[in-house]
């Protein structure tokens, strides 16, 4: 299947030094006695696409809600990049305030597998965290949340007013994905974005995706996205920069095409096995 237009570049071909935007280092993280994560080094620069994959239960999600602050780490650290501070200076998690959190938040997104969309409308959906974040009017908010609508093919006019329980699967994803985009978000995180979709619609989710991703944020930096996924074709028609993790550790960084030619004893069967996983995917993973 052919790239969609403009995919973006791997690590590889982003050209002179870029600057980081995550960097994880010596991260480990248990619950009681299952040890989940066991010395994860990680460093994703800005405007990448990250695929995050392995089998159910190696951490995947765990390993990005440790980079919005949902989890602390059991040791190591998680540095984000502060796009308040001039130059975007890295920061370390652990030694922010709780405003100092916030602000540095407000350039991030996160949309979730099962979309979490609250009761309400669509643009009570769009518009909370806007509103709550920038105290902004809904005589600002209504614009930005119908152009957030546009950009993921949705008509405003028939879906703003509509509520949660009105949408289809497809378009609970796609309003789920506006509520992101609403933001402006620098970085995007994305945990099973097509779970639950047929491939058509999931088709359409990769190539939302992709857009996304190559629409530059209002700051004037690329935008990095990392996403948990099982979907093969997402990463075949994406070809993002692919971490797996097996026990607990980073087993493969690498560029897609290196992945999927890999004869590595882990890599062939998870290869095998990812549409059946991807058919089954679980809740906490």
């Amino acid at each position: 299947m052919p790239n969609p237009s403009g995919t973006p570049a791997q690590a590889s071909q982003i050209p002179g030094p870029t600057p980081t935007e995550v960097l994880l280092e010596g991260l480990e993280m248990s619950f009681g006695a299952n040890s989940v994560l066991r010395g994860i080094d990680l460093t994703v620069r800005r405007g990448e696409l990250v695929a995050i994959v392995g089998n159910s239960g190696c951490g995947k999600t765990v390993l990005l809600k440790l980079i919005v602050g949902h989890f602390t780490p059991d040791k190591g650290r998680v540095m984000v990049a502060d796009h308040e501070s001039q130059g975007s200076p890295l920061r370390d998690l652990s030694t922010l305030s709780g405003d100092e959190f916030d602000r540095i938040r407000v350039h991030w997104a996160f949309v979730f597998q099962k979309n979490a969309l609250l009761n309400g409308s669509v643009y009570y959906n769009l518009a909370l965290w806007p509103r709550e974040i920038k105290d902004l009017t809904d005589e600002q908010l209504i614009p930005l949340a119908r152009r957030a609508l546009e950009a993921v093919e949705l008509d405003p006019d028939e879906v703003l007013n509509l509520s949660r329980e009105d949408l289809s699967g497809g378009m609970a994803k796609r309003v789920a994905i506006a509520r992101a985009l609403v933001m402006d978000p620098v970085l995007v995180m994305y945990d099973e974005p097509t779970a639950g979709l047929d491939p058509d619609l999931s088709a359409k989710i990769h190539a939302l995706i992709a857009r996304s991703h190559n629409a530059p944020a209002s700051l004037g930096v690329a935008r990095t996205s990392i996403m948990v996924t099982h979907d093969t074709e997402l990463l075949r028609t994406l070809r993002p920069r692919v971490v797996m993790l097996s026990d607990g550790r980073v087993l493969f960084d690498g560029t897609f095409e290196q992945f999927s030619a890999s004869d590595d004893p882990h890599i062939t069967p998870y290869l095998r096995q990812m549409p059946m996983l991807h058919a089954r995917v679980q809740t906490f993973d």
